[in-house]
């Protein structure tokens, strides 16, 4: 057909629908990535070993242990310690405070899981807003930032270097270094710092100011308390079995007996004469109770948070996170109380507020939620790990005399590899070893941190490339771009990867994007007959700096709903950003990596 191997078009047919897939995410990408790595061996164009050698790729296996490796410094308290001293940053002027975050925040990116540490310092950067009397929307974008600048400058900051450095070994060509990336990794960063500065900072709006949760979720006309009168036919029932609220949209968050005293206990709570009840719904339904005989409603005054803090409950604002199970299900399929014994009472999503009508909401990652939750859960809540926690710190316990070990192994890890001692995946595995050796970890922790979604788009996507390389398809990519671009120069070449990329990684992940254009990056430069490097460093760097969407990077994705952001204000903040990297990008790179 078209005078094109029936194989090449089908893994052109199969690189369609993955982007497709990652487009439309009505399956999550580890599930998608696995129906093409399926789809490659039924058809056989690649075999079962061929198909499966994404599990056993080096790339797959050190990102693992990296996640196993920056979780034994979360489990030791170690980030904690930074988040510390963030606090104490209110003693400096805004702009002063924020420089020392990006700083630190980058360097740390550098060596660990980006993402482990973004979501520590959240509600750190929330908290130390309100010191600064300033909106954590201009801080925490800032963190993001800063987080993708540090991650591309070493080989360990990001899964997709390691992904590309794994592509390129299968391909002949030589491993990247430790600190290969550095000196262009280093511009960006400088570059980002100098435009946040001077231009970004200025754009970054005030969404997300000084407030309670209930105001800033807006529940000020969805709460009421109501008094059960002593003539009720509810009185002496049990909470689970009353039909009280029965055809009405309300939901009950707590009871209060006369004393003001919490029931903590939902499933043995039994209703008592003049007993409050604290509900949520919208004022149309609430306004229904009006004309029940049985119930009274009590006039509030404006809500705080500390009104829900009687007893052991209280008010925590979560966010979905970008790899949580949860992501895609619709909340009337999440049971909360069950799972949590939390109640949901607000969400806000895609730039949007509700405090009802729940059911058919299907949560996406980066959603905030607001949850009433019993104290003691708040901790399991967090090692779920399907939430965020946004306004809590790390409520995790800690290993604290574990630290200079836990710090001690990643410096190991790190500097073996960088000396050429042993190669990065060996030295890792050792790594994650002797972390639970020692007691920074335990097994269960080790196994949790790992986040298998990538570990599996990794798994899928690598075989895609396998594919590409077999049946001639990426050659085939190859002549047709450079019969474009051959004759503006190599330059153009690589100017166009890194376009590519860094758009495309605004609708599917960082990760999917390397996979699928690095062995095209290399087939090119072979065709034009020049080093492959320049080009899957393009590939390489474009990927991992996403500004333009709050969906392009995990780290925009987690602090989406915290920061109250709009699609819009990514886009007119990351756009210039990631305008300039290109210009950067296209003129240093082949200086530093010549063709």
């Amino acid at each position: 057909m078209f005078g094109i191997a029936t194989d090449i078009l089908w893994v052109y047919f199969l690189i369609g629908l993955a982007v497709l897939l990652f487009i439309n995410k009505r399956v999550s990408f580890d599930v998608a990535s696995l129906i093409i790595m399926a789809l490659l061996v039924v058809t056989g164009i690649l075999t079962p070993a061929e198909g499966f050698s994404g599990f056993s790729n080096q790339a797959t296996v050190t990102i693992a242990c990296m996640f196993i490796l920056s979780e034994g410094l979360t489990q030791t308290g170690a980030l904690n310690k930074v988040g510390d001293f963030f606090l104490q940053l209110n003693r400096y002027p805004y702009r002063v405070a924020i420089l020392i975050i990006m700083l630190i925040i980058a360097v740390i990116s550098a060596f660990i899981n980006n993402t482990a540490a973004v979501a520590i310092f959240i509600p750190v950067i929330i908290s130390l807003a309100k010191k600064l009397g300033k909106s954590a929307s201009r801080l925490l974008m800032p963190l993001s930032f800063a987080a993708m600048f540090g991650g591309v400058c070493t080989l360990i900051g990001t899964s997709t270097n390691l992904l590309v450095d794994s592509i390129a070994t299968d391909n002949g060509l030589e491993s990247f270094t430790m600190f290969e990336f550095a000196p262009m990794g280093l511009i960006f960063l400088v570059a980002g710092f100098v435009y946040l500065f001077t231009i970004g900072i200025n754009l970054i709006p005030k969404r997300r100011e000084d407030e309670n949760l209930t105001d800033t979720f807006s529940m000020e006309e969805y709460l009421t308390d109501v008094v059960l009168d002593a003539h009720s036919e509810y009185v002496d029932t049990p909470l689970h079995d009353s039909s009280l609220l029965e055809d009405l949209d309300l939901q009950i968050v707590e009871v209060y007996d006369e004393q003001g005293q919490a029931k903590t206990d939902r499933s043995t709570i039994t209703l008592r004469a003049n007993d409050v009840l604290r509900i949520r719904g919208s004022i149309d339904e609430i306004n229904k109770l009006l004309f029940r005989e049985d119930v009274h409603i009590i006039p509030n005054a404006p809500w705080k948070d500390s009104d829900f803090e009687i007893g052991n409950a209280q008010l925590i604002e979560v966010v979905v996170s970008p790899e949580s199970s949860y992501a895609g299900k619709k909340l009337k399929h999440i049971r909360f109380y069950e799972e949590f014994e939390a109640i949901l009472l607000a969400i806000r999503q895609g730039g949007s507020l509700q405090q009802e009508d729940f059911d058919e909401v299907r949560l996406e990652g980066g959603t905030s939620l607001l949850l009433f939750a019993k104290k003691e859960r708040v901790p399991s809540i967090k090692a779920a790990g399907e939430f965020i926690l946004a306004t809590e710190k790390d409520v995790t316990p800690t290993k604290k005399e574990r630290i200079p070990v836990a710090v001690a192994i990643l410096l190991g890890v790190v500097g073996l590899a960088a000396f050429n001692v042993l190669p990065i995946v060996v030295s890792a595995t050792c790594g994650v070893v002797l972390m639970i050796l020692t007691g920074c970890l335990t097994n269960e922790q080790a196994w949790r941190s790992i986040n298998w979604k990538v570990i599996f788009l990794l798994a899928g996507m690598l075989p895609l490339g396998v594919a590409m390389e077999k049946t001639g398809a990426a050659t085939l990519l190859a002549d047709t771009g450079i019969n474009y671009l051959e004759a503006y120069g190599p330059r153009a070449v690589l100017s166009a990867f890194f376009f590519l990329s860094m758009m495309l990684t605004n609708i599917i992940s960082n990760q999917a994007t390397a996979a699928l254009l690095a062995p095209i990056a290399i087939e090119v430069s072979r065709s034009i007959g020049v080093q492959p490097e320049p080009m899957l460093i393009a590939v390489t760097m474009a990927a991992s700096l996403s500004f333009m969407s709050p969906i392009g990077y995990q780290t925009n994705t987690m602090i989406f709903g915290p920061g109250q952001y709009t699609f819009g204000d990514f886009l007119r903040i990351g756009t210039p950003l990631n305008i300039l990297f290109w210009i950067i990008g296209t003129l240093c790179i082949p200086l530093i990596w010549p063709f």
